[in-house]
Order: structure tokens, then sequence, then C-alpha cells
């Protein structure tokens, strides 16, 4: 299927890829887009199947699909061989893309994801949430997420990052959020696969993050081999957002560092 998508930068610029986390959007990295455009990156942000304004289909999307998904979505743009970079689940689609990938990816970006899989406990909670909002609809759920989402420091300076987050997790489709809940409960374990990844590899983590915690980052940091790990101070599960100006610092510096690298033909 074709995704939703934005475009960004120069058609020639060097090709980054950046994919969304759940319950969000493409324009969970409007921060990140403009500004690598702004210095010649040609820069995609897709909706994942299910959200935003890209369609559902099924019941149950695994991140094999979405990362097939993606690659169809890289395929129809000619990206070739590209930066990839994905938030929280978009993280673990990254994973998932560059394992079944690995010619496709020239650098990666991990960002407040973890590679291991849900205990029994949480697994079942994954099944259980998407039953109640497929009933329900987003709205509980979001404002139940809102504060593990982005720190307490987020919430009392910054309510434009908190609207925002809002409004993008009230308005995801409910189907869409459901199906890849289920998906996402039935992922493997990427952990084996961190130490193949042969690419530069930057990995970022907000220090009050709940959800993956900077424990989760340090975990891939250790696999990857060669990898940059940065900890954004004050920031939650979002530092793309929460603390944009730090985030895209360590972005712009680890793209021209693996640039320089000889990582893209």
């Amino acid at each position: 299927m074709r995704l939703a998508h934005d475009d960004l930068g120069p058609k020639r610029g060097r090709p980054v890829l950046l994919v969304h986390g759940h319950p969000f959007d493409r324009s969970m990295w409007r921060p990140q887009a403009e500004h690598l455009a702004r210095t010649g990156y040609r820069v995609v942000t897709p909706d994942l199947r299910g959200y935003g304004e890209s369609p559902a289909r099924g019941t149950k999307t695994g991140l094999d699909v979405f990362a097939g998904d993606l690659v169809d979505l890289a395929d129809h743009l000619e990206l070739g061989r590209f930066v990839l970079g994905g938030l929280s689940m978009g993280g673990q689609i990254v994973m998932q893309l560059v394992a079944d990938h690995p010619e496709r990816v020239t650098a990666l970006v991990l960002a407040d994801t973890f590679a291991g899989l849900d205990n029994p406990h949480a697994k079942q909670a994954r099944y259980d949430t998407a039953d109640r909002i497929t009933e329900e609809g987003m709205e509980s759920y979001a404002e139940e997420l809102l504060p593990k989402m982005i720190s307490r420091q987020t919430r009392e300076t910054r309510p434009d990052v908190e609207a925002h987050v809002r409004k993008m997790m009230r308005n995801a489709p409910k189907e869409g959020a459901a199906a890849a809940l289920r998906g996402r409960a039935e992922r493997p374990d990427y952990t084996p696969g961190l130490s193949d990844i042969a690419v530069p590899t930057l990995v970022v983590v907000g220090s009050e993050d709940e959800f993956t915690p900077v424990a989760d980052a340090e975990l891939i940091h250790r696999k990857v081999r060669g990898s940059t790990l940065v900890v954004i101070e004050g920031s939650g599960h979002l530092p793309n957002l929460e603390c944009e100006t730090e985030f895209d610092e360590a972005l712009s510096t680890f793209l021209t560092t693996s640039k320089s690298s000889g990582a893209t033909p």
C-alpha cells in the first residue's frame, strides 16, 4: 500500500527516512524534517499503515508489515540506500527493516526504543489495550499515556509540545492503533541481531523516559558495535519534541560524522 508522507528538502540530497512511534503520526518528526531539509538533506516522513492519513488494513499489523511498507515507499521514491531512524515502536520497525534489508540502510537512528520482548504481563496488556481502544476510542487512552510520554519538566514549560502530543494521540485512528498493538505483542526479539548491524548507529534516549529508560538504550549501545549514545537531559519519551534543539544537534553531528566515515556510496 502507498503510505501518506512528506518529502522535504532537495531531491538530490542525502535521503533520511524517519519512522514515528505509537500512537502518533508523521508530524512527530516535523522539527527534525524541517531542520534537516534546510541543511540539504532529503527527509521522508511517512504515516505508518493505520496512522495519520494512511489507511488501516486488518485487525493485526506485524512490524514486518510496517517495514515492508517502508521499503515499498522507498522504492516508489527511488531512495535506494538511506539513513533510517525511528522512535519507540518506530525504532523497533527500524530494527526489523535493517534485519530484513540491511543493504538498504547507510546509517541508523534508534531513539527511545528497546530491542527485547515484552514480559507476559506486558504482552497481554497490549492485547487488552487493543480491545479497549477498539471499543472506547482513543481519548481516555491518550490522557492516561500523556504524563508518561513527556517529562514533568516538559509539561511545566512546553505547553505547545503537550498540546501536539495530545492531539496526535487523540486523533490516531483506533483501528490502526489497535492493529499495531496486536502485531507488536508478537514481535521477535531484536536483541540477537543488534550485533549484526554494520552501519553507523546513533542511540538516543531521554533521561526521564519511563517507557524505555536509559538502561534500554545502554543495552542497545553495548550490542551495536561502534554506536554512539546520547542521553537528552530532562526529556521523557519524546526528546525530538521535548528538547528538539539538543536532539537536532545530536542528529546533525551524527549524520555529518557518519557521512565522513564513508557510510554512504
